[in-house]
């Protein structure tokens, strides 16, 4: 894309989008371009809608990501191309819908981990648990955000700029002791084998998909897994909902507030009105 990717680059800097986001948009356009073999400027509405219809019909990626691609065009040519289209004509999102998580209970949660026997991996996937990251925010810890004198960890930068503090876990930073030991990590706390970038997501995602197999577990899941059974886990302990946001790095409380259709507690403390009813007639005797 040579000076298209250097403006795009700039476009997204100024508008205070955080390095994350500009590679993960860079990318995206970059994908979109190598697609069709032609330079992204000379594309036209038509070329995103066969595209967009490309990846939910023969890809069939998630709704989220297809929209996280979507976003990525329409930045693109609204503000680095400056196209006058109507955007949200030409480039849409796709209805999402809300879809409850499917929640891990504890005992899956140590079988996860068990069956993960690599200490690095298991650390990083420990830490998503412990403290609710998010998988970006995990593999661009440094040593230094690790507070074992105040035993919290710092995130530098999460999603959409903030920067936050949730608990240190001593049985999570017993496991970092013991890795650190191992690998002795200087600029990230969990390096690539270049030690100038952290560890990529997707071998993460790699290791979360076999581990869910070897432990046995039938409930679909991925490194946000350990971000959502973090929140319910909470609220099934009674812990007020707005710490879980502040914990969790939510803007609004209508996000975290979606964890009280899945906490045990919640489910549990209700009562269905067929229990109240009285005069019920018995079973049916089995048929002959």
């Amino acid at each position: 894309m040579g000076k298209l990717a250097e403006r795009f680059e700039r476009d997204l800097t100024i508008r205070g989008y955080s390095d994350l986001t500009r590679e993960i948009y860079l990318g995206h356009v970059r994908n979109f371009a190598r697609f069709f073999k032609r330079s992204p400027d000379e594309l036209t509405v038509e070329h995103i809608q066969q595209y967009q219809y490309y990846l939910l019909r023969t890809k069939k990626i998630a709704r989220s990501y297809f929209n996280v691609i979507s976003a990525a065009l329409r930045f693109f040519y609204l503000v680095t191309l400056d196209k006058d289209w109507n955007i949200k004509r030409a480039i849409p999102y796709h209805k999402t819908g809300r879809r409850l998580p499917e929640i891990l209970s504890q005992d899956e949660i140590v079988r996860f981990f068990t069956a993960i026997r690599n200490l690095k991996h298991r650390a990083i996937v420990m830490t998503l648990y412990a403290g609710g990251l998010r998988i970006s925010e995990a593999l661009r810890l440094r040593p230094s955000h690790i507070d074992s004198q105040r035993m919290v960890i710092r995130i530098e930068q999460g999603k959409g700029r903030k920067d936050r503090y949730v608990p240190l876990s001593p049985i999570l930073l017993a496991i970092l002791r013991e890795y650190w030991k191992l690998v002795r990590p200087k600029t990230w706390l969990f390096p690539n084998h270049r030690v100038d970038r952290p560890l990529g997501a997707r071998s993460i995602r790699e290791v979360v998909r076999k581990a869910s197999v070897a432990a046995g577990i039938r409930k679909k899941v991925r490194t946000h897994s350990m971000r959502h059974a973090f929140a319910t886990h909470l609220m099934d302990k009674g812990v007020n909902i707005r710490i879980i946001q502040t914990l969790l790095g939510h803007r609004s409380l209508r996000t975290t507030e979606i964890y009280t259709h899945v906490s045990k507690t919640s489910l549990q403390d209700t009562k269905s009105p067929l229990d109240d009813l009285s005069g019920l007639p018995g079973p049916l005797p089995p048929k002959k």
